[in-house]
């Protein structure tokens, strides 16, 4: 029986708050951020980050972002395909 290396985890978090102006990415309250969750891939973060998107679309201050976190946690692999 062969075994295959586990796949890399290229995690990303979703999350969006409410911006206190609409010329920066200062948010008006921290505690009320929206983590919307940690995903395994960007293909998934990015379905997680366009629906909370589209149900805040009539709040023109409301932002949701997705942070490459593999980036983070290994900044000198860091990949393209994500």
């Amino acid at each position: 029986m062969t075994t295959s290396p586990p796949e890399k985890q290229l995690l990303h978090l979703v999350f969006g708050g409410e911006l206190a102006s609409l010329e920066t990415n200062r948010f008006r309250n921290l505690e009320a951020l929206d983590i919307v969750g940690i995903f395994p891939d960007y293909a998934t973060a990015y379905e997680a980050w366009k629906a909370k998107a589209q149900s805040t679309v009539d709040n023109a201050a409301m932002r949701y972002y997705i942070v490459h976190l593999h980036r983070l946690l290994d900044p000198d692999n860091d990949t393209a395909a994500d």
